[in-house]
C-alpha cells in the first residue's frame, strides 16, 4: 500500500478545494475592504494566503500536481511584483523539497528492485531523503566500490497518481490561468500528460544520463553524474556536491549569477547538438554551481541532473528555428512569414501581414539582437503584459499563430530557461551561444567561407 496520497477520491477532493478556495479568500477579501482596510494590505495578505494553500496542496500530493507546480514555478517572473513576492518563497520550496516517503516504505521498494540483500550493496545509506521531486526522492549512499552516489526511489503508485492529478488539473486550468499571465495552461498540462510514461521509465532516464555523462565528461562548463546502476523504481547515479541554483537566485553573487545564466544558456543549446537530446525539465531544482576546473579558466562550473523528461532530437534543435531569428534579426518579413507558414506555425486558413508578423516577434528577441543582454523580471513582466492584454495587437496576433507539435517542448524549455535566466537577473552573451550551436543561426554560405577565412 501507498503511502502517497493515491485514492482518487482523496486525491480529487484536495485539488477539487483549490479553486473553492481561491473564492473563499476573494470573499474574505472583500470582507476585510468593507471593514475599511486598505486595498493594498488586503491584497497582500490573499496573495499570501493563495500561495500558501496551492503549493502546500500540490506539494502534498506530489505527482502529476507537484511536477505542475514545478512547471510553474519558473514563470513566476512574469507575474507583476506586487503578486510575485508571496509566491516566490513557496515556489522555490517546490524546486527543492516535498513530504519525504517514510523510511519503510523506500525499504521495501530497495528490497523488492535490489534483492532482499540490498544493504550489502551500499557502504553506507542515508535513511533520510536528500531531495523530493514529483515522483521520487532521493538519498544519499556510499556505493560498495567507495564512490558516494545518489539514489533515486520512485514513490509506489506514482503513475497512477501523476495520470489523475493532471486530468483533474486540466479541468481547473481555466481558474488557474491567472496565476501566469499570457501562458495557456491547457496545453501544458497535456504535455505533461504525454510525457508521464517517458518519465515514469528510469531506464530510459539513465540511457539519457550517461549519454549526457559521456559527452560532457571532459567539459571544462558542464558536469553530468554518470549512471552507476539502474532497475524498475530505482537509479543510482554519482554524487554531486554544489549550490542549488535556487540558492544562486536568492542569494548569489553577481559573479555567479552571470556565470550560471552564460552556462544554462550554453546547456541549453550544445545539448541537443552534441547528445541529439534536449533536456525538458529546466527548473532550479535540477541544476548545482560547482567549484571550476583548477587548471580551467573559469571559477564555476554547472552541474545538470534529472534526465527524466527529454526531447529526442537525433539532428540537434531544428534548423528553422536558427533560420527564422536570423531572418528576424535581419528584418526580412516576407521570408520569415513564407518560412512560419512551411513550417505551420500559421494556419493555411489564416492570412496574416508579414510586417505584423516581425513586430510580434523582435521584443520577444530582443537578448539575441546585442552582444549581451541582462534577463530581468521587469522584462519578463513586460513580455507577458504585452502578449496577455486582449487590447494590444500582440494579444491578437498571438492567438492566430499556431504552435505545431513538433516545437511545443522545444517551446516550453526556452520560455523555461528563460524564466530561470529572468530569475537569476543574468548578463549573457546569448548571441554568443545562438551562433555557435543552433543551426541555421549562421548562412551556409558563412559557414563555408570559415576555413578560408581561417587559412
Amino acid at each position: 500500500m501507498s503511502d502517497l496520497p493515491r485514492k482518487a477520491v482523496t486525491r480529487t477532493a484536495k485539488l477539487a478545494a483549490l479553486p473553492l478556495g481561491f473564492a473563499g479568500r476573494a470573499t474574505w477579501g472583500l470582507g476585510k475592504r468593507i471593514v475599511g482596510e486598505s486595498a493594498e494590505i488586503v491584497g497582500r495578505e490573499l496573495q499570501q494566503r493563495t500561495a500558501e494553500q496551492l503549493f502546500k496542496v500540490l506539494g502534498e500530493l506530489k505527482g502529476g500536481a507537484m511536477k505542475f507546480g514545478q512547471a510553474l514555478s519558473v514563470f513566476e517572473s512574469a507575474l507583476p511584483e506586487e503578486v510575485a513576492g508571496p509566491y516566490r518563497a513557496a515556489l522555490t520550496k517546490l524546486q527543492e523539497a516535498a513530504p519525504p516517503m517514510p523510511t519503510r516504505t523506500v525499504h521495501a521498494v530497495l528490497a523488492e528492485r535490489l534483492g532482499e540483500d540490498w544493504h550489502e550493496l551500499f557502504l553506507e545509506f542515508e535513511d533520510k531523503p536528500s531531495a523530493a521531486a514529483s515522483i521520487g526522492q532521493v538519498h544519499r549512499g556510499v556505493w560498495h566500490d567507495g564512490r558516494e552516489v545518489a539514489v533515486k526511489v520512485q514513490y509506489p503508485g506514482a503513475g497512477e497518481a501523476l495520470l489523475s492529478d493532471l486530468n483533474q488539473l486540466s479541468r481547473f486550468a481555466r481558474l488557474l490561468g491567472p496565476l501566469i499571465p499570457g501562458m495557456d495552461l491547457k496545453p501544458l498540462i497535456a504535455e505533461l500528460k504525454d510525457r508521464v510514461s517517458e518519465e515514469l521509465d528510469y531506464g530510459l532516464e539513465a540511457q539519457a544520463q550517461q549519454a549526457h555523462a559521456e559527452e560532457f565528461a571532459d567539459d571544462p562548463d558542464v558536469v553530468v553524474p554518470c549512471v552507476v546502476h539502474q532497475c524498475d523504481e530505482v537509479l543510482i547515479t554519482e554524487w554531486m556536491e554544489g549550490v542549488p541554483l535556487s540558492e544562486v537566485i536568492a542569494d548569489g553573487t553577481r559573479e555567479q549569477r552571470d556565470r550560471a545564466g552564460q552556462l544554462l544558456a550554453r546547456f541549453l543549446f550544445s545539448g541537443p547538438a552534441r547528445t541529439g537530446l534536449l533536456h525538458a525539465d529546466p527548473h532550479p531544482g535540477n541544476f548545482r554551481l560547482l567549484p571550476g576546473d583548477p587548471d580551467g579558466v573559469a571559477d564555476w562550473r554547472l552541474g545538470v541532473l534529472d534526465f527524466g523528461t527529454v526531447d529526442r532530437l537525433p539532428g540537434g534543435l531544428p534548423t528553422p528555428i536558427g533560420t527564422s531569428l536570423r531572418m528576424t534579426l535581419d528584418g526580412e518579413a516576407e521570408a520569415v512569414y513564407e518560412l512560419l507558414c512551411t513550417e505551420g506555425f500559421v494556419k493555411e486558413s489564416i492570412e496574416l501581414d508579414p510586417d505584423a508578423v516581425l513586430d510580434y516577434l523582435l521584443p520577444i528577441i530582443e537578448p539575441a539582437q546585442v552582444h549581451e543582454f541582462t534577463f530581468t523580471r521587469g522584462w519578463m513582466r513586460s513580455q507577458a503584459a504585452r502578449i496577455a492584454d486582449p487590447r494590444s495587437p500582440a494579444y491578437q496576433l498571438g492567438k492566430q499563430l499556431n504552435l505545431p507539435p513538433a516545437y511545443l517542448l522545444i517551446h516550453r524549455v526556452t520560455l523555461s530557461t528563460i524564466g530561470v535566466l529572468c530569475q537569476l537577473g543574468a548578463t549573457v552573451r546569448l548571441r554568443e551561444e545562438l551562433q555557435e550551436w543552433l543551426p541555421g543561426f549562421v548562412p551556409e554560405e558563412d559557414l563555408e567561407e570559415e576555413p578560408a577565412a581561417e587559412a
